[in-house]
């Protein structure tokens, strides 16, 4: 069952939820596909936001299935998220390099896939963006380069045209999962 949850990972600015997007719009070979909404302490328009002190009593509470920090902000799953795997459906799940190890523990067999896009493509995205300064676009560029994908994971370059990165994933998909 854990194959078909799907754990996104790779630098900001690389198209993670440009391709988890992608991918439920184009699921492969009809399967249902459930893109997990994080719960996050900072404005995030597509995710839960919530302040430091909600966040903590909802790890506390066990309410998260997954949890990690990156960037400065703090990042969780909520567990009604992960049930569509009960009924043999894919969940997405956009994550973080650092925390692989951790939720690989929590569910052997995940399918990891790491996305990634050369330092110019990040910056010219993040700078687009418009959340970081320059400053910071720079440290998550340097983030990017100090925290290389993880062992035993897919990994998708998603440098060019987004359909292209998808048609790809989806086919190391069908063959992993």
């Amino acid at each position: 069952m854990n194959a078909r949850l799907v754990y996104f990972m790779g630098p900001s600015g690389a198209g993670k939820d440009s391709l988890m997007h992608w991918l439920a719009k184009h699921p492969p070979h009809g399967q249902r596909l459930h893109l997990a909404r994080r719960t996050v302490t900072r404005p995030a328009p597509d995710d839960e936001a919530t302040d430091l002190a909600t966040f903590e009593r909802l790890r506390q509470c066990g309410a998260l299935a997954m949890d990690w920090s990156a960037n400065g902000w703090h990042y969780g799953v909520r567990r009604e998220h992960l049930k569509p795997l009960w009924d043999g459906d894919w969940v997405l799940v956009s994550g973080s390099r650092a925390h692989w190890a951790t939720v690989q523990s929590l569910y052997p067999g995940l399918t990891g896939v790491h996305v990634q896009a050369s330092a110019e493509v990040l910056r010219q995205r993040l700078l687009a963006r418009g959340r970081e300064t320059e400053v910071e676009v720079e440290a998550r560029i340097a983030r990017a380069v100090a925290l290389p994908a993880p062992l035993g994971v897919v990994s998708v370059c998603n440098d060019g045209v987004l359909a292209e990165a998808g048609e790809a994933l989806q086919n190391v998909l069908l063959a992993v999962v």
